[in-house]
């Protein structure tokens, strides 16, 4: 019940309040991004969801438009070329990921959960199926992501995130 039910329900309710409260840092950083560099401001990217199925995870544009797709950053040659000036601030606060109330709103992801990975991810994805975390619905913040993030190993990850 509580899984189905409730949380989602915390979830819509925290995440319609979060995005009224925070829309003055949003159109702020709408517009920061639109003179910083051309192209959208958000970014949508395929990722993967609850029972393994694929969604587009918003986020605030940091990166040039020509940056390869669908790639993580760390795997970049010289990713700093590639990332704008206000996606520096964005990334090094995490506010591009503030989009992802919209994903939450959408009941594509929850508040807290295991980080969606990327569609290509397939190592990840795998060893989360040992634990089970495709099994829910993926995060804006989880065990992993605030116990190492991206500097985790792919075996550590999937265990936290389980």
């Amino acid at each position: 019940m509580y899984q189905k039910g409730i949380k989602r329900i915390l979830d819509f309710i925290l995440a319609l309040s979060g995005l009224i409260v925070l829309s003055p840092i949003f159109i702020f950083l709408c517009i920061w991004i639109k003179l910083d560099s051309k192209g959208p401001v958000l970014f949508k990217q395929k990722r993967v969801g609850i029972n393994k199925t694929y969604f587009n995870i918003l986020k605030f544009r940091t990166m040039y438009i020509d940056t390869p797709k669908d790639m993580p950053t760390h795997m970049l040659k010289d990713p700093d070329q590639f990332i704008t000036k206000a996606g520096k601030f964005l990334r090094k606060t995490s506010l591009d990921e503030l989009p992802q109330i919209i994903n939450i709103l959408k009941g594509e992801m929850a508040i807290i959960g295991p980080r969606p990975a990327l569609w290509n991810q397939d190592d990840l994805v795998d060893q989360r199926e040992k634990y089970h975390a495709n099994d829910v619905r993926p995060g804006l913040t989880g065990w992993a992501q605030i116990n190492g993030r991206d500097e985790l190993e792919i075996p550590v990850k999937a265990t936290l995130d389980g």
